[in-house]
């Protein structure tokens, strides 16, 4: 089964289904918040039945059981829920139309009907009704969320933790850091206080308040998982990984740390399922509010542009290029015309530092680059030939949907195994590549680490690849391990190869 990295956002129509469920027998969102705050470890709270903000005092930092009844009390009435309608159309986001999947939240009410199935007319449009959350940072009604929660949407309610709704108006998007702004006509309302992520530690305890499938009001807590990390098709943010549990609707609420600060907008989750499965992932509030005060002050968001394809390296391409440490973001592909081409960077490169900030893997440059501003002069070190240089590159400027010119790409081992051919001129403009070999066959272990039929061979160890005797003399001079520059589907990644 496919494990895939998916956005919180809850469909109405299932939340509906347990909207049905709770009507028949559950608590008081109330209740369920009077649950959580019995369950802390604190004996001073198991004498308590009801907890004043005013009388309880604020957890002192670095202290080991936080206070989740005072969090939740304190600064839970400022997170909101968010409402959306709109019409999408069907396969925009690149897909064919076709058979809607059956697990898709909107069509949780038609489960399990015989016979049930439903057919994307080409073009068609579908009415949408999701569930987000969000939080208030300003007491004049600026609401901080996700991107994804009011994508195509065409109208967008707020509830208050008082049961308040007010019609938000969308002040801006930020595709790139899935950050969305939105304002309500309201004042004097409770905002949350901002904390600092690079202070987390993994151990860290943290709590997120959303609305999970419509539940309003609902905290959970777990830890910080990890730190820094990057996940497929999310170039910019250096994301924080947790096991609190969030589910759909959670999208675009905050993450608080034990003190009761938002370090995070709680965004993704790991999942076969698409619910909650142990791995939740948020939005550094650091890289919220930066694209939150462009947002504010011009509607949206710019990111610089270097224009590479970067991959983390592993100890075994870390030796082919000769590196005494995996640590660096190496260059896979260099758009044409971009700032990495102007400065002279090219495939094989291998980033080491930007600035004065060492690149350890490929998210941290990814992070560097598209947080930093267009026209601005930067000082890299790369990593070429076995011995480190320095380039200067001016960083372009990228569009609001873009991905800041960097992509994530992952290497597995592999052991050469491979029959080749030179390319045809029609292969050639197929690739978009002026130079390579076709993999005919790959065998053993080569087909192990996923090397197909199909895929164009473009560079070995930084070096165009053009002929099939240039490989085999390569191949036949090197060392144990062979970095392989390998072309699929428009897409390029190194792959080493472990030499038998």
């Amino acid at each position: 089964m496919e494990i895939r990295i998916k956005p919180i956002v809850a469909s109405l129509a299932a939340a509906g289904i347990v909207a049905f469920a709770v009507g028949v027998a559950a608590p008081s969102h109330a209740g369920i918040l009077d649950v959580f705050g019995h369950r802390q470890p604190s004996s001073d709270m198991a004498r308590k039945d009801v907890v004043s903000p005013a009388t309880e005092p604020a957890p002192a930092p670095g202290v080991a059981a936080p206070n989740y009844r005072y969090i939740v009390k304190t600064w839970g009435p400022a997170v909101v829920g968010v409402t959306v309608e709109g019409v999408r159309k069907l396969g925009q986001d690149g897909d064919a139309p076709q058979a809607l999947n059956e697990n898709d939240p909107f069509f949780q009410f038609f489960r399990g009907l015989p016979g049930f199935q439903f057919q994307a007319p080409r073009n068609a449009e579908q009415p949408f009704k999701g569930l987000g959350s969000g939080f208030i940072v300003t007491p004049d009604g600026l609401i901080m969320t996700n991107a994804h929660v009011v994508r195509d949407a065409r109208d967008v309610t707020v509830k208050l933790a008082d049961r308040r709704e007010f019609t938000a108006k969308v002040l801006g998007s930020d595709p790139v850091t899935d950050v969305a702004i939105l304002k309500i006509d309201a004042h004097d309302l409770p905002t949350v206080r901002i904390g600092d992520p690079s202070a987390l530690q993994v151990g860290d305890n943290v709590l997120a308040i959303g609305a999970p499938f419509g539940f309003d009001e609902s905290a959970t807590a777990g830890i910080v998982s990890a730190k820094g990390r990057s996940l497929p098709g999310d170039s910019v943010v250096p994301f924080i990984q947790t096991d609190a549990a969030v589910n759909p609707g959670n999208s675009g609420g905050p993450l608080f740390d034990a003190n009761g600060n938002v370090v995070g907008i709680n965004a993704q989750i790991y999942s076969q399922t698409g619910g909650y499965q142990g791995l939740s992932f948020a939005i550094p509030i650091d890289v919220a509010l930066h694209a939150k005060d462009q947002i504010v002050a011009t509607g949206h968001a710019s990111h610089a542009r270097l224009g590479v394809v970067v991959q983390d390296l592993g100890q075994s391409l870390a030796d082919s290029f000769g590196l005494a440490r995996p640590d660096g973001a190496l260059i896979s592909s260099v758009e044409p015309d971009s700032a990495a081409a102007k400065a002279g960077l090219k495939p094989g490169d291998v980033i080491t530092q930007v600035d004065s900030d060492p690149v350890t893997r490929a998210g941290d440059l990814s992070q560097h680059i598209g947080m930093g501003t267009p026209g601005t002069r930067i000082d890299l070190t790369v990593w070429r030939d076995h011995a480190s240089r320095h380039v200067d590159a001016i960083l372009g400027s990228s569009g609001s949907e873009d991905t800041g010119g960097l992509q994530q790409a992952s290497a597995g081992g592999a052991t050469l195994g491979l029959a080749l051919r030179p390319l045809t001129s029609d292969e050639r403009g197929e690739a978009s590549v002026d130079h390579g070999l076709m993999v005919e066959q790959a065998a053993g272990a080569a087909a192990r680490a996923g090397i197909q039929p199909g895929d164009v061979l473009v560079g070995i160890d930084g070096q165009p690849a053009k002929t099939v005797q240039q490989v085999r003399d390569e191949v036949k001079h090197h060392g144990k391990v062979v970095a392989l520059l390998i072309e699929r589907n428009g897409q390029q990644i190194f792959v080493p190869v472990k030499l038998g």
